[in-house]
């Protein structure tokens, strides 16, 4: 990243933690303007602007209506910065996503359906507060290859075990592929309850939710 581009992704974080829509919305255009890639503008700008007040949050510094704020100035930077996202055409897969049932918290979950909407997915997006029986049945009807299960809550992560439940009994493990994030999930829980994905950031859930959706349709 070059001397210009940096502290303009630098203010663009800070502008989210400072809860100035204004200012991202500004910051955002100034990257397109000047040629900033728009998935480093996401991620390292917005996204981790986001990050920052979620550790603000944890740390009893900001509350609800502050984060509630840092979350509409990033959406305001996003609104911005999506229609320059770059697509790929030629892939067209469908997936169902949603926050699983007792969590609300959805900022995760809008970046990946973002980010897989971008990669060629056709995203069917069920919220937050989601019932596991709900994300299956959505996938049956549409003919969804991924479910994609987001919490920020570790008293919800036993919601992606139901799910891989529901899929498992009604013999539909070889055709839905199952992929997790948030917060509290690790690769060792995804071991644990067989999911078939974990990642850490919405670039790369996008990556994997294509191979995966590559891997199915080749028979692998």
């Amino acid at each position: 990243m070059d001397n210009i581009k940096e502290p303009l992704i630098n203010d663009l974080s800070e502008a989210v933690v400072e809860m100035d829509e204004e200012r991202t919305e500004e910051l955002a255009n100034q990257c397109i303007d000047k040629g900033v890639d728009v998935l480093t503008a996401i991620n390292e700008g917005l996204a981790k602007g986001m990050e920052q007040a979620g550790k603000l949050y944890d740390e009893g510094e900001y509350y609800i209506p502050e984060l509630l704020m840092c979350s509409d100035a990033m959406y305001k930077g996003i609104d911005i910065l999506k229609p320059h996202l770059p697509k790929d055409s030629e892939t067209k897969f469908k997936a169902v996503i949603g926050v699983v049932q007792g969590d609300t918290h959805d900022i995760g979950k809008n970046l990946v359906k973002i980010m897989m909407e971008t990669a060629g997915f056709e995203m069917y997006d069920l919220g937050r507060d989601v019932p596991a029986v709900e994300f299956v049945s959505k996938a049956k009807e549409v003919g969804a290859c991924i479910i994609a299960l987001s919490t920020l809550m570790s008293t919800t992560m036993c919601g992606m075990e139901d799910v891989i439940k529901i899929l498992e009994e009604e013999k539909l493990r070889d055709k839905i592929k199952v992929m997790i994030g948030g917060g509290p999930i690790s690769q060792k829980f995804a071991d644990k309850i067989g999911a078939d994905a974990y990642t850490t950031d919405a670039t790369k859930a996008a990556k994997v939710a294509v191979e995966i959706a590559k891997g199915l349709s080749e028979g692998k």
